[in-house]
């Protein structure tokens, strides 16, 4: 009997370069995503923050769940670049994650060309 539609996470289980970003989502791995992901070295996940929201710790708990994989994380704090707060910036030092906010355009730029270069980057991105 069918169950109806059925709403999972949003999750790409893999390493890939974004391939487009804008009108409120981003293009990867010839598929789109509505909405902010998070590019981690487990794979590409939906990730429920908007521009202009605070950021705080537990929006980046997947992230530090994979600390042994990440050196740096860069930060799509979408038009405009944004400050991550203290405790995120400590949270990410504490297990040896560098970050660096930036707007959402230069976050994908940046991390296309580490993930080219085989880097352990990992990237939360706001979409615009």
């Amino acid at each position: 009997m069918a169950k109806g539609i059925e709403i999972r996470e949003a999750h790409f289980p893999g390493r890939a370069p974004i391939d487009a970003y804008g009108n409120g989502g981003f293009r990867f791995a010839d598929m789109s995503h509505r909405g902010s992901i998070l590019c981690l070295p487990s794979g590409i996940y939906g990730w429920d923050k908007t521009e202009g929201t605070l950021l705080t710790v537990a929006d980046l708990q997947r992230v530090l769940e994979e600390a042994g994989e990440i050196e740096v994380l860069l930060v799509g704090t979408g038009k405009e670049i944004r400050p991550l707060p203290p405790e995120i910036k400590a949270a990410l030092k504490e297990r040896g994650i560098s970050s660096d906010p930036m707007s959402t355009g230069a976050a994908v730029r940046t991390f296309n060309v580490m993930l080219a270069e085989s880097r352990a980057v990992a990237v939360a991105l706001i979409a615009v």
